[in-house]
């Protein structure tokens, strides 16, 4: 199925110096300064995930000189807490572009959302001939009130948003393939406890602020270091599986691609993948992951973005967006620049 990016846009909340975030939280600055995060964005108060979606759509579009009635399917792809229960961000973000008519779909699967979303645009292309032109918008807004941005210090949580416009048999940014890995022996890790209907009210004087995921998942290993290395290691190697997955669907080979464009990990996980995938670090977006923090799923994207607009790729290099999501699944989608 032939469909390339017309153009892309990114908004992201205001900056912060995950230093001076550190300190104010009291968290260890040794930890901090080894995770090698530098800058977090953060939203103003009363910004949504949705305000932050339309702006990016919005500015999307202005760049591929289209309309809002151009649009034929609207994708929205957002893994973070969401602004209402019982409530769906890609009509919301339909709605306040002035989308009238469109089909929306949401995709909440975590952080591999917006990068297999290629997947399922390229089932809609295929199944649907009216569609022409599909809006993918990506975005996340932390729940300040559910999670600590900067968990142990061992990340550093951003808001933003970004947007791609989707054109049936445009060459640029054509997606070749994807790939996605799943092992549910993993599903609790990372999640939120509180506030779902298992347990809908956090017990006295505990909240989901307080759980560290680190240390939960290493208790489900019984404290035994070596097995929680081997899984270390393991994730690390199923990234490249599904790399290598996805270049064999692409009929391409891993060593043909020009960048891996990774989650916004901090760079201790980030030279681990690199290695994991025999990659130089340059050749991956380690430094923008240091320079803007972890936006959830749609890191990749925003990345790609970013580096369009620096000119760092050519025209013809193969660009791998991939990473790894609570549930546990590894992901990657392939585009020609």
């Amino acid at each position: 199925m032939d469909f390339g990016i017309v153009a892309m846009a990114s908004c992201v909340g205001e900056p912060y110096d995950v230093a001076g975030e550190a300190r104010r939280l009291g968290i260890n600055h040794h930890v901090v300064a080894t995770m090698g995060f530098r800058t977090l964005h953060r939203a103003p108060a009363g910004v949504t995930t949705t305000d932050l979606g339309v702006a990016a759509a919005d500015a999307a579009l202005t760049r591929a000189g289209l309309r809002t009635s151009d649009v034929d399917f609207l994708v929205a792809a957002s893994g973070n807490v969401p602004e209402y229960l019982h409530w769906d961000v890609s009509t919301a973000i339909a709605r306040d572009l002035g989308l009238r008519g469109v089909p929306t779909l949401a995709l909440t699967q975590a952080c591999l959302s917006a990068t297999l979303a290629f997947e399922t645009i390229a089932g809609l292309f295929l199944t649907r001939d009216e569609v022409r032109t599909v809006l993918l918008v990506s975005a996340e807004r932390v729940s300040d009130a559910h999670v600590n941005r900067l968990g142990n210090g061992t990340t550093a949580d951003s808001d933003g948003a970004v947007a791609a416009v989707l054109r049936r048999d445009h060459r640029s940014l054509r997606w070749l393939a994807s790939e996605h890995l799943t092992d549910p022996a993993y599903a609790d890790f990372f999640r939120l406890e509180y506030g779902g209907s298992a347990v809908p009210e956090a017990p006295p004087g505990r909240s989901n602020r307080d759980i560290d995921h680190g240390y939960s998942i290493f208790t489900f290993f019984q404290g035994d270091a070596e097995r929680f290395s081997e899984y270390a290691t393991m994730t690390d190697a199923r990234i490249a599986q599904a790399v290598d997955g996805a270049c064999k669907r692409a009929g391409v080979r891993r060593e043909d691609l020009s960048r891996v464009v990774l989650l916004h990990a901090n760079q201790v996980a980030m030279r681990n993948a690199a290695a994991a995938l025999s990659v130089p670090l340059d050749r991956t977006n380690a430094e923008l992951a240091a320079a803007m923090g972890h936006f959830g799923g749609m890191d990749p994207l925003v990345s790609l973005d970013v580096m369009m607009e620096r000119g760092e790729l050519r025209p013809g290099e193969l660009v791998a967006l991939a990473g790894m999501s609570s549930g546990l699944h590894w992901f990657c989608t392939l585009v020609e620049v």
